[in-house]
C-alpha cells in the first residue's frame, strides 16, 4: 500500500498488486473501499493493477470538505494519482458505480486515458435509463434457484418503487451468479466497506452532466470494453449495450451466468476477456 497528497492535501491510499502494465482500478459501491475488487478473478497476472480508495474509504482519509465527495470532485484525485504514479496515459478500469467517475474523468482528460475497461457500469453520469422490464428479465433467468420466489418478489417490489430494507436485504442472490457462502461472504463484506456519509454524497445535486458527458464520450477515440453480466439485474444487457454505443470505439461483451460481480462468478472467464482486450485482442 501507498500513499499520496491530492489537490486539496488529502492524502489517499493505493494498492498495487500483480505484474504488467499498470491498470488504474476504481471500486464501485458507490464509495466503497477498493478491497471488494480483491484481484479481479486473477487479472494481476496480466495488469499491475493499481487499485485507489477513494477519499474517505480503505486507508484514505477522510477530507475536511464532505462536498469532496461529490462524483464530479473525485476526477481530481484520479488525475493526482496519475501525476503521483508518472504516467503520461493511463488503463482505466472502474466497477458499477465507479464508471461514473471513470467517464467523467474521460470527459476531462480523455488524452490521459488509453484503454478504457467498465464492468457492470452505473449509468448515472450518462443518461442511460434502465427499463424495470429489463431488470424482470434478467431476474427470470434464475428462476430455478431454490430462493427465487422470495427474491424475485421483493425484486418486483424495488421496480416499483415500493421497495424496504426487507426487500433490498431479499434481492441480494441477485448480485451474484452462484448465491453461495463466497458470494454471501463478499456481501456481507460490503456493508462494511462502505463510507454512508460520502455515498449520500456521491450523486448530489451537480455531480453528473449526462449531455456534456456524452458530447465528450462521442469524441473519445480509445477502445473501450462494456463488460456485462448475462443476468445482472442492475445493469441489464440492453442498458449496457447502450452505453457501449455512446462511444466510437465500444465494445459490449456479455458475460454468461454472470451478475453484477463478473469476476467473482466466473473468474477465468473475465480475466481471458479483460486480459485480453487490454493487450490489443
Amino acid at each position: 500500500m501507498d500513499f499520496f497528497t491530492s489537490y486539496d492535501g488529502t492524502k489517499l491510499a493505493y494498492h498495487a498488486t500483480g505484474d504488467g502494465p499498470a491498470l488504474i482500478c476504481l471500486p464501485g459501491g458507490p464509495m466503497q473501499d477498493s478491497a471488494c475488487l480483491g484481484d479481479l478473478g486473477g487479472l494481476t497476472a496480466h495488469r499491475r493493477l493499481i487499485r485507489l480508495d477513494l477519499r474517505g474509504t480503505g486507508r484514505s482519509a477522510r477530507p475536511e470538505d464532505s462536498a469532496t465527495y461529490r462524483c464530479d470532485r473525485l476526477v481530481g484525485d484520479v488525475e493526482a494519482l496519475r501525476r503521483h504514479l508518472g504516467l503520461d496515459r493511463i488503463d482505466l478500469l472502474a466497477h458499477c458505480a465507479g464508471a461514473n467517475l471513470a467517464v467523467s474523468y474521460v470527459s476531462r482528460h480523455a488524452e490521459r486515458v488509453g484503454r478504457l475497461v467498465l464492468v457492470t457500469p452505473s449509468v448515472l453520469a450518462v443518461g442511460v435509463t434502465i427499463d424495470g422490464e429489463d431488470r424482470l428479465r434478467a431476474a427470470r433467468l434464475r428462476s430455478d434457484e431454490p430462493w427465487f420466489p422470495e427474491s424475485f418478489a421483493a425484486l418486483e417490489a424495488v421496480v416499483a418503487g415500493q421497495a424496504t430494507d426487507a426487500s433490498w436485504q431479499a434481492v441480494a442472490p441477485f448480485w451474484y451468479g452462484r448465491w453461495d457462502d463466497t458470494a454471501r461472504a463478499h456481501q456481507a463484506a460490503q456493508d462494511e466497506q462502505r463510507n454512508a456519509e460520502a455515498a449520500a454524497v456521491y450523486a448530489a445535486p451537480g455531480a453528473f452532466t449526462p449531455d456534456t458527458t456524452r458530447t465528450a464520450l462521442a469524441r473519445f477515440r480509445s477502445p473501450v470494453l462494456v463488460l456485462a453480466g448475462e443476468a445482472d439485474v442492475a445493469g441489464p444487457p440492453h442498458a449496457m449495450a447502450e452505453v457501449a454505443a455512446l462511444f466510437p470505439q465500444g465494445r459490449l461483451v456479455v458475460q454468461p451466468a454472470t451478475a453484477h460481480f463478473p469476476w467473482l462468478d466466473d473468474g477465468d472467464r473475465f480475466t481471458a476477456t479483460v486480459g485480453g482486450f487490454l493487450g490489443g485482442s
